[in-house]
């Protein structure tokens, strides 16, 4: 399996980068390296992150890494990561694109 960053979840971790960089420039550059590394275990374990039910009948799941939440889905020889936030960030539901 391949995983495939969408537009929106690089946009993410970019703006997380930029709101933490004024207050911990070193801290933001090693939290933005654990989160971009965080789907590399998707590879061999792509089913490791907990279900969305929500998203039916595309198979979207998440998994947390540390006080972010990454959600992705799984496609044919594919893994799409969608979006990442900090678990205190009030989200919807609603499917990703």
């Amino acid at each position: 399996m391949k995983i495939q960053w969408t537009g929106k979840a690089a946009s993410d971790l970019v703006r997380l980068h930029e709101h933490l960089r004024p207050v911990a420039p070193e801290a933001a550059a090693r939290l933005v390296r654990q989160l971009a590394r965080a789907p590399d275990k998707l590879v061999d374990f792509p089913r490791l992150g907990e279900k969305l039910e929500a998203f039916e009948p595309r198979e979207v799941r998440r998994i947390i890494v540390g006080n972010y939440e990454l959600r992705y889905e799984i496609e044919t020889g594919a893994i799409f990561i969608l979006r990442l936030w900090h678990c205190r960030q009030n989200r919807s539901l609603e499917p990703e694109n």
